[in-house]
């Protein structure tokens, strides 16, 4: 067993959930990095231990962090890092791969979250961070299916952290801008053959390709979430995005829908 704080973060394999991780263990958490990928022989993050889990699948998530508790005996912070994302016209976009955006994105981390509630609150105390998106909200061209699921996010976690504050569990929504270095293997696109949207979509994520290209370095998310991680009275939300990106979240709120509609459409030339 350990004295030192134990850390979980599902999607642990690659992108920002691998930067977390990496990041965690820099500051002192005995961090499990959990993912599908794991069972292939994939290497663990630096500093990490490795977990095998499938945010899909109830069974896998029970095994992990069961695994997980009888190695260290506690799980202090959950992260919910796992995602699917596919680029595509609303219109077109398969409803199964939308079925499968929210059960990783949304349903799976319920999964986790369900799973470890109960010890949270048999410890009296643990910090739940989930992560959302600038587009959990508001959304931008081509991006509305991976939208959806981080805006599902966004409520989910307001009314957890309502709830679950009596148990001394701490909840934290992380709202990252564009960040760099994503697997390009889980970032798909899908347009039909002769869509009528195919300059448009051309156009939109070539920007969305380009903006991501010049976003944060992922290790600026991970130190981010490892200091929330730290503190007494973490927020309850919190946007690690450029000065413009959290401009547009500002413009979002405050705009008419219709002209911030038409601005994210000039911006994307879509």
């Amino acid at each position: 067993m350990t004295e030192k704080k134990v850390a979980l973060v599902a999607g642990g394999s690659s992108g920002l959930g691998k930067a977390v991780a990496e990041c965690l263990a820099q500051k002192g958490f005995v961090t499990y990095a959990g993912a599908r990928s794991f069972a292939k022989g994939t290497a663990a993050p630096a500093g990490c231990k490795a977990a095998v889990l499938d945010v899909s699948d109830e069974v896998s998530v029970a095994n992990a962090v069961d695994g997980i508790i009888a190695a260290e005996g506690r799980i202090d912070v959950l992260v919910c890092c796992a995602a699917s994302f596919t680029m595509s016209p609303m219109e077109e976009l398969p409803i199964d791969t939308l079925r499968d955006m929210m059960n990783v994105n949304f349903l799976g981390m319920a999964r986790c979250v369900q799973k470890v509630m109960p010890l949270f609150r048999a410890q009296g105390g643990g910090h739940v961070i989930l992560f959302s998106s600038l587009n959990g909200l508001f959304s931008i061209p081509f991006q509305g299916a991976y939208s959806a699921t981080k805006h599902a996010v966004e409520a989910y976690g307001e009314a957890l952290s309502q709830e679950a504050r009596r148990f001394g569990v701490k909840v934290t929504v992380v709202e990252p801008g564009d960040c760099r270095g994503g697997s390009q293997k889980y970032r798909l696109t899908h347009l039909n053959a002769g869509s009528p949207y195919k300059a448009a979509f051309e156009n939109g994520t070539s920007k969305i390709h380009h903006d991501e290209s010049h976003g944060l370095k992922p290790e600026t998310v991970g130190f981010a979430v490892a200091r929330a991680a730290m503190k007494k009275h973490p927020p309850m939300r919190m946007k690690v995005a450029s000065i413009d990106q959290r401009a547009a979240a500002w413009l979002h709120r405050f705009l008419p829908g219709n002209l911030f509609n038409r601005i994210m459409t000039l911006y994307y030339h879509a």
